[in-house]
Protein backbone atom coordinates (compact mmCIF):
# COMPACT_ATOMS: atom_id res chain seq x y z
CA UNK A 1 0.00 0.00 0.00
CA UNK A 2 1.62 3.47 -1.54
CA UNK A 3 2.71 5.85 2.21
CA UNK A 4 1.80 9.27 2.56
CA UNK A 5 4.50 11.97 3.33
CA UNK A 6 4.56 13.03 6.81
CA UNK A 7 4.28 16.82 5.52
CA UNK A 8 2.50 18.46 2.92
CA UNK A 9 4.36 19.19 0.02
CA UNK A 10 3.37 20.66 -3.80
CA UNK A 11 4.97 20.32 -6.80
CA UNK A 12 5.01 20.36 -10.98
CA UNK A 13 5.34 17.50 -13.09
CA UNK A 14 7.19 18.38 -16.28
CA UNK A 15 5.89 17.63 -19.52
CA UNK A 16 5.71 14.40 -20.76
CA UNK A 17 5.56 12.95 -16.76
CA UNK A 18 2.57 10.76 -16.38
CA UNK A 19 1.86 10.12 -12.44
CA UNK A 20 1.31 6.16 -11.56
CA UNK A 21 -0.36 4.75 -8.76
CA UNK A 22 2.85 3.26 -6.44
CA UNK A 23 0.95 0.13 -5.78
CA UNK A 24 -0.01 -0.61 -9.45
CA UNK A 25 3.64 0.42 -11.10
CA UNK A 26 4.93 -2.22 -7.70
CA UNK A 27 6.24 0.56 -5.66
CA UNK A 28 4.73 0.49 -2.57
CA UNK A 29 6.84 1.66 0.12
CA UNK A 30 6.97 5.48 -1.88
CA UNK A 31 4.06 8.25 -1.85
CA UNK A 32 3.92 9.53 -5.35
CA UNK A 33 5.34 7.87 -8.44
CA UNK A 34 5.47 9.54 -11.74
CA UNK A 35 6.59 8.15 -15.47
CA UNK A 36 8.04 9.20 -18.63
CA UNK A 37 6.61 6.85 -21.27
CA UNK A 38 8.84 8.65 -23.77
CA UNK A 39 11.71 7.15 -21.90
CA UNK A 40 10.92 3.25 -21.95
CA UNK A 41 14.03 1.46 -22.97
CA UNK A 42 13.94 -2.45 -23.24
CA UNK A 43 11.05 -2.22 -20.81
CA UNK A 44 12.31 -0.11 -18.11
CA UNK A 45 10.67 3.04 -18.02
CA UNK A 46 11.99 6.21 -16.28
CA UNK A 47 10.69 7.74 -12.94
CA UNK A 48 10.80 9.73 -10.31
CA UNK A 49 9.23 9.05 -6.41
CA UNK A 50 8.90 10.95 -3.59
CA UNK A 51 8.35 9.23 -0.07
CA UNK A 52 9.63 10.82 3.27
CA UNK A 53 9.00 9.82 6.92
CA UNK A 54 9.73 11.13 10.22
CA UNK A 55 12.62 10.99 11.93
CA UNK A 56 13.77 11.52 15.58
CA UNK A 57 17.05 9.12 15.62
CA UNK A 58 19.46 12.29 15.22
CA UNK A 59 20.55 10.45 12.25
CA UNK A 60 22.18 13.80 10.30
CA UNK A 61 20.77 14.42 6.42
CA UNK A 62 24.32 12.66 5.31
CA UNK A 63 23.29 9.52 7.27
CA UNK A 64 20.04 9.07 6.14
CA UNK A 65 21.39 8.83 2.36
CA UNK A 66 24.17 6.78 3.31
CA UNK A 67 20.82 4.31 4.51
CA UNK A 68 19.84 4.72 0.68
CA UNK A 69 22.82 3.11 -0.59
CA UNK A 70 23.37 0.28 1.94
CA UNK A 71 19.45 -0.60 1.35
CA UNK A 72 19.90 -0.56 -2.44
CA UNK A 73 23.62 -2.93 -2.03
CA UNK A 74 21.53 -5.68 -0.57
CA UNK A 75 19.79 -5.95 -4.38
CA UNK A 76 22.97 -5.73 -6.29
CA UNK A 77 26.25 -3.29 -6.52
CA UNK A 78 26.00 0.42 -6.28
CA UNK A 79 28.50 3.08 -6.65
CA UNK A 80 28.51 6.12 -5.45
CA UNK A 81 29.37 9.07 -7.87
CA UNK A 82 28.90 11.89 -6.29
CA UNK A 83 26.77 13.11 -3.17
CA UNK A 84 26.97 17.18 -2.32
CA UNK A 85 25.16 18.94 0.50
CA UNK A 86 22.51 21.50 -0.80
CA UNK A 87 20.33 23.94 0.77
CA UNK A 88 20.35 26.41 3.59
CA UNK A 89 18.32 26.38 6.49
CA UNK A 90 17.47 30.02 6.66
CA UNK A 91 15.89 30.59 3.27
CA UNK A 92 12.10 29.68 2.93
CA UNK A 93 10.63 27.23 0.47
CA UNK A 94 11.05 23.03 0.94
CA UNK A 95 13.95 23.00 -1.59
CA UNK A 96 15.87 25.40 0.19
CA UNK A 97 15.62 22.74 3.54
CA UNK A 98 19.36 21.56 4.05
CA UNK A 99 19.47 18.20 2.54
CA UNK A 100 22.20 15.61 0.12
CA UNK A 101 22.19 15.19 -3.60
CA UNK A 102 23.21 11.76 -4.50
CA UNK A 103 24.06 10.45 -7.74
CA UNK A 104 24.73 6.66 -7.98
CA UNK A 105 24.90 3.72 -10.03
CA UNK A 106 23.26 0.78 -9.61
CA UNK A 107 24.13 -2.96 -11.18
CA UNK A 108 20.66 -5.23 -10.43
CA UNK A 109 18.47 -7.53 -12.00
CA UNK A 110 14.61 -7.43 -13.23
CA UNK A 111 12.98 -10.49 -14.19
CA UNK A 112 16.44 -12.16 -14.23
CA UNK A 113 18.01 -10.08 -16.93
CA UNK A 114 20.87 -7.90 -15.77
CA UNK A 115 20.25 -4.10 -15.37
CA UNK A 116 22.61 -1.11 -14.94
CA UNK A 117 20.50 2.09 -13.37
CA UNK A 118 21.12 5.46 -12.60
CA UNK A 119 19.94 7.45 -9.40
CA UNK A 120 20.02 11.16 -8.10
CA UNK A 121 18.56 11.01 -5.11
CA UNK A 122 17.88 13.98 -3.08
CA UNK A 123 17.21 13.98 1.04
CA UNK A 124 16.00 17.11 2.71
CA UNK A 125 15.38 17.30 6.27
CA UNK A 126 12.32 19.82 7.22
CA UNK A 127 12.52 20.16 11.41
CA UNK A 128 9.71 20.78 13.67
CA UNK A 129 9.59 24.04 14.52
CA UNK A 130 7.42 22.92 17.86
CA UNK A 131 9.30 19.59 18.90
CA UNK A 132 12.72 20.20 17.24
CA UNK A 133 13.77 16.90 18.05
CA UNK A 134 11.81 15.40 14.85
CA UNK A 135 12.08 16.47 11.39
CA UNK A 136 10.31 14.86 8.31
CA UNK A 137 12.84 13.56 5.71
CA UNK A 138 11.69 13.70 1.86
CA UNK A 139 13.31 11.88 -0.50
CA UNK A 140 13.11 12.87 -3.95
CA UNK A 141 14.09 9.88 -6.32
CA UNK A 142 14.45 10.08 -10.51
CA UNK A 143 15.67 6.24 -11.57
CA UNK A 144 16.55 5.76 -15.26
CA UNK A 145 19.14 3.87 -17.32
CA UNK A 146 22.23 5.50 -18.00
CA UNK A 147 21.08 5.63 -21.38
CA UNK A 148 17.68 7.71 -20.60
CA UNK A 149 19.36 9.51 -18.59
CA UNK A 150 19.85 13.16 -21.03
CA UNK A 151 16.39 12.99 -22.22
CA UNK A 152 15.62 12.96 -18.54
CA UNK A 153 17.80 14.69 -15.50
CA UNK A 154 17.08 18.36 -16.58
CA UNK A 155 12.99 17.13 -15.98
CA UNK A 156 13.89 15.91 -12.88
CA UNK A 157 16.11 18.92 -11.87
CA UNK A 158 12.83 21.23 -12.56
CA UNK A 159 10.73 18.91 -10.97
CA UNK A 160 13.17 19.45 -7.92
CA UNK A 161 13.03 23.12 -8.12
CA UNK A 162 9.34 22.94 -8.18
CA UNK A 163 9.00 21.00 -4.54
CA UNK A 164 7.58 22.93 -1.89
CA UNK A 165 6.14 22.95 1.38
CA UNK A 166 2.26 23.30 1.24
CA UNK A 167 0.81 25.44 3.77
CA UNK A 168 -2.38 24.33 3.25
Amino acid sequence: MATTLPVKISFSLPDGWQPAPPDEVGAPSVAFVALHPASVDGGFTANITIAGRMRNDGATIRQIADESVRRLGQAGEVRVLKKQDVGTPDLPGLTDAPGVVQNLRLSTTLRGAPLELAQSQVYLGLEDTKNPAERAVIELVLTAKPGQLPEVLEDFKEFVRSVRADEN
